[in-house]
């Protein structure tokens, strides 16, 4: 069995639902002290309670850390993937960046004794007038200050598929990408419409002696569904990390595999 398969199953998510939609999973649910919030950079805080009810303190890392944090604008932009501190009663804070509009906040945490990684989602509230903002077209080139990132690939529904990214800057390729949690470059999708959260796994990691620094950043990625995503690019570069955003709809089946006519309708399709 090759590897793409096992990727596709990981976590139990293989694509078959995305993470995020639900407050609660497993017995574990995130709570957040303050649900309605100021804009600005403000201080946020909220901890993942147990199935005893109970802050969780005890973590298994994934990409380097206990807990990635996931905030954006229920019109996709906004995107802010940071890593709060936990204090030993198992309270996080962080700062976030926030403008007017309803938000959502995901956590993609793996709780110590539990079988995998699980993302839990929650809505809060930013006071103040909202300006939504159109969905962005989708293109298969995001600008990013200096930096041009090019897609390359297709999502497709119930299907495991690569995606290259190839980042340069000015115009020339960058070679020389830092490692970010494990990785050249983090990826996370969302599904428009619901913020569905995917799971995106990184083809190789540093120092495996095979994968290189840029400026190919291979990803393989399912999406669960037909329809629109909007996907983050976290890479490091110059000791400073960017996010490039793109807009992309799923392929058809019959884009990936053309149709051989009207005939496929017939009798003998059901053998």
């Amino acid at each position: 069995m090759n590897n793409h398969a096992g990727h596709a199953g990981h976590a139990g998510h293989g694509g078959a639902r995305p993470g995020g939609l639900s407050v609660s999973e497993n017995g574990y649910t995130l709570e957040l002290d303050a649900t309605i919030l100021t804009a600005g950079v403000q201080p946020v805080t909220f901890r993942v309670l147990g199935p005893d009810g109970r802050p969780v303190t005890e973590f298994t890392p994934e990409h380097e850390k206990e807990l990635h944090f996931i905030a954006v604008r229920r019109d996709t932009a906004g995107f802010q993937h940071v890593h709060p501190v936990r204090d030993e009663k198992g309270t996080w804070s962080v700062d976030l960046a926030l403008e007017p509009g309803d938000w959502r906040f995901f956590a993609d945490v793996h709780p110590a004794g539990h079988d995998g990684t699980m993302t839990l989602g929650i809505d809060a509230a930013v006071a103040g007038p909202y300006d939504p903002r159109p969905l962005p077209e989708a293109t298969g080139t995001a600008r990013t200050g200096a930096y041009t990132v090019a897609l390359d690939g297709a999502l497709v529904p119930g299907e495991a598929s690569e995606l290259t990214l190839t980042v340069s800057r000015d115009g020339r390729p960058v070679t020389d990408l830092q490692p970010y949690l494990a990785a050249y470059g983090h990826l996370v999708a969302l599904r428009v419409g619901d913020l569905g959260y995917l799971h995106v796994h990184p083809e190789g990691e540093p120092g495996d002696g095979t994968t290189a620094p840029g400026p190919e950043i291979a990803f393989m990625a399912t999406a669960p569904t037909a329809g629109t995503y909007r996907l983050y690019l976290d890479f490091q570069h110059d000791d400073v990390v960017r996010t490039a955003e793109f807009t992309v709809r799923t392929a058809t089946a019959a884009q990936t595999a053309p149709e051989h006519g009207s005939h496929h309708h017939g009798h003998h399709g059901h053998h």
